[in-house]
């Protein structure tokens, strides 16, 4: 009886599987990683590349690039040098 009635609903929605073999990289015999991995959470969990920062989604763990702040003092320094010059 249950084989017969058959509920009709929303078909199931798959999940995406995970592309782990991405963040790595093959040269020669060896591996190595492409992204660095979490310090709170271990090898296996990578923190995602932004553009002013790195981030992980597991613990919610971000450090801030200082490049972007080295490259405006870098640009002021100059400035004042130029100006002490005259």
């Amino acid at each position: 009886m249950a084989d017969e009635e058959k509920k009709e609903g929303s078909p199931v929605k798959l999940k995406k599987t995970s592309k782990r073999y991405e963040n790595y990289e093959v040269s020669g015999t060896t591996l190595k990683k492409k992204n660095k991995s979490c310090p709170k959470c271990g090898p296996g969990v990578f923190l995602a590349n932004h553009k002013d920062r790195v981030y992980c989604g597991n613990c919610k763990y971000v450090e801030m690039n200082d490049s972007e702040e080295k490259e405006v003092k870098e640009e002021k320094s100059s400035k004042e040098v130029k100006e002490e010059k005259k």
